[in-house]
């Protein structure tokens, strides 16, 4: 389990509309760290020449920096010379290597662009500062060819992505004992003849595309490799661009040890969704540090250049399954309470309970639905948190107003309970559904004193936090107030929100905002909708809220976020994959086939206990250590 954040100084790389080389688009940068200076090669467009082309033409440009986020002196570096780059040389990759820089780029060579006129180059630098020659390397159309910073077997190796523009696309492996076999035809003729055999099959559909993204970094388990893969480029959908990666073997680059289940990172920020190219991040470099952090350089919306950070130790057992050591455990109890024949009003499902301690008891509020898929609040409790201690025979909360009494055939009723405890009154947010109007969020209250007491006929009179004709759900209200306000977190689909309220009364008004926290994901498990799990827990790293996400295959899973502990609408940092998915019988067979989804966690100790529905039918418990999974989400090499 991993995390990826980007840098606050993003962009780091801006178009400069007062120089035309780079005024249209600077991106796709890759770095290469000199003693302790990070130098950045990246592609530059300018603007639009009536006389040569209609597009701009692209050159290499390179600026250099302390810190690898601020970057100076920028200038040109490779401007086309020769007839084969007459229209622009895009996309650089450099690999110091045998005392050299070797700088591959995508030449173009032709107006109209097509796989004739576009293929792979190298310049070759002793300093970064000159250029002392330049080749023609494949006779053939190519692209983002890179090279590997050292020797494999006693071969020079190389990986590129050939005939990009006459797909299918082969990312593939090329080899050679002599550095200038890469610009001689009669090498590349007997290559290509066994292309097939020589090429990684990545795609997990016909209508998908990779592409060769940063150089292969040497890491201890195997060369690491970021690359481009495109969702549905050839149709079949929307289309995704995403930045995956794959583990080779140190000894045999055609054997893929490990890779991530799909991308690590996926346009969201304002600089990926807008610019030439909307809605694209593209790999084009990364830097390992002996801390252990490889920042990953990419392209944001054809326009600029970006940077994100990961931890290594991390990230590969996300690569490596053998090596996954899972974070969170099911209790051996499991499912912790089932459906009772006996008792009408949970005879059919018993799911997405809220819990709380108090008393030194863990109290669990969970839904309930019989034969007339009416849901009701249940109650049990657990001294240990996974055994289960009491449980009454009856409901502790039902249906009491119109807008959640039953109208028309179907579900109703008070959904997924969420409590929040503020001073010594306990408060319940659930989903209100008349079966008729749009799901809408209650509150109702009750003193801790007479929860304790189970007097359950004071709970307060269930009030309306949304308005009507709003589709709402997944809501709770955050432990302490912010900035002298009561705070609700709450889903407009398909957006996590916030609201900002001076009381809890809605009698005369309800929510009127929802302030975005954050969306889903395309391409990634939580692609179609998020919603908070239980309320938010404060810690010293921030509020850490554990959620669920839903992917287009309608699989409920949990996923974790830090958020700003004076700030909570602001995200610290996302896992990008999930803490827990449907495996279990009980959690992939039911009235929802795989989903996982819970509405309450309790932390005793170091330990969170996060209980959760399995399938929409019954009641599971998982344990996580609080320290591992902020260390997850915070590691101290991405502070």
């Amino acid at each position: 389990m991993y995390v990826i954040r980007r840098s606050p100084q993003n962009p780091l790389i801006s178009p400069f509309a007062d120089k035309q080389w780079e005024a249209d688009g600077t991106f796709n940068g890759c770095p290469v760290q000199v003693g302790k200076f990070t130098h950045l090669l990246y592609r530059a467009q300018g603007r639009p020449d009536a006389l040569l082309t209609p597009n701009g033409i692209s050159t290499i440009g390179k600026a250099i920096s302390l810190d690898g986020q601020r970057f100076q002196n920028r200038r040109q570096l490779i401007v086309p010379q020769e007839p084969w780059e007459k229209f622009g040389c895009e996309d650089p990759r450099v690999t110091f290597f045998e005392g050299k820089y070797y700088i591959f780029y995508t030449a173009l060579g032709g107006i109209p662009f097509g796989p004739g006129n576009i293929k792979v180059a190298v310049a070759v630098s002793k300093d970064l500062e000159t250029i002392e020659s330049r080749h023609l390397v494949t006779p053939f159309n190519a692209k983002a060819m890179a090279l590997f910073p050292e020797r494999i077997n006693g071969k020079i190796t190389v990986i590129m992505t050939a005939h990009t523009d006459e797909p299918p696309a082969h990312i593939a492996i090329a080899q050679c004992d002599r550095i200038e076999e890469l610009w001689e035809f009669s090498f590349w003729e007997k290559w290509h003849a066994k292309l097939d055999d020589r090429s990684l099959n990545l795609t997990r559909a016909p209508q998908d595309h990779v592409e060769v993204g940063a150089p292969p970094i040497k890491t201890k388990d195997g060369w690491l490799l970021f690359y481009s893969y495109i969702q549905n480029y050839f149709g079949g959908g929307e289309r995704v661009f995403g930045i995956e990666a794959i583990l080779l073997d140190l000894k045999d680059p055609l054997k893929v040890i490990g890779r991530t289940k799909g991308p690590i990172l996926v346009p969201e920020e304002i600089y990926e969704r807008y610019g030439i190219v909307p809605n694209i991040v593209f790999p084009s470099g990364a830097l390992l540090h002996k801390n252990g952090r490889i920042d990953l350089y990419y392209g944001a919306a054809d326009t600029t250049v970006a940077r994100a950070s990961l931890n290594l130790s991390d990230f590969i057992p996300a690569l490596i399954p053998e090596r996954r050591v899972e974070l969170v455990v099911r209790a051996k109890e499991n499912p912790i309470l089932r459906p009772i024949t006996e008792h009408p009003w949970e005879s059919k499902a018993v799911f997405n309970a809220a819990a709380f301690e108090l008393g030194g008891m863990i109290h669990i509020l969970y839904r309930a639905m019989g034969d007339g898929d009416t849901s009701v609040i249940g109650y049990a409790t657990s001294k240990t948190g996974t055994k289960i201690s009491e449980r009454l025979p009856e409901p502790i909360y039902v249906p009491r107003e119109d807008f959640e009494k039953k109208q028309h055939p179907g579900n109703s009723g008070c959904e997924d309970p969420r409590v929040t405890i503020i001073g010594d009154t306990i408060y319940m947010t659930y989903t209100a559904f008349d079966g008729v109007h749009s799901t809408r969020v209650a509150l109702t209250s009750i003193s801790c004193k007479d929860f304790l007491a189970r007097k359950w006929d004071k709970w307060s009179k269930p009030m309306l936090t949304t308005p009507d004709n709003v589709n709402d759900k997944d809501t709770c209200v955050l432990p302490e107030k912010i900035g002298g306000q009561y705070m609700l977190l709450h889903r407009i689909d398909p957006l996590l929100c916030a609201d900002l309220l001076d009381t809890l009364d809605f009698k005369k008004s309800r929510l009127t905002r929802c302030i975005e926290i954050m969306g889903p994901r395309p391409g990634l498990w939580d692609s179609v909708k998020i919603g908070i799990a239980g309320p938010p827990i404060k810690t010293s790293a921030g509020w850490l809220l554990i959620y669920h996400g839903v992917s287009k295959t309608s699989t409920y899973r949990l996923g974790a976020v830090l958020l700003d502990l004076k700030n909570p609408t602001i995200v610290i940092s996302r896992m990008v994959d999930t803490i827990l998915e449907p495996i279990e019988p009980y959690e992939v067979e039911g009235i929802v086939r795989r989903a996982i989804f819970s509405c309450g966690s309790v932390l005793r100790g170091d330990t969170l206990f996060i209980y959760y529905g399995g399938a929409d039918t019954v009641m599971g418990v998982a344990k996580v250590s609080l320290k591992k999974l902020l260390k997850i989400l915070l590691p101290d090499n991405l502070k």
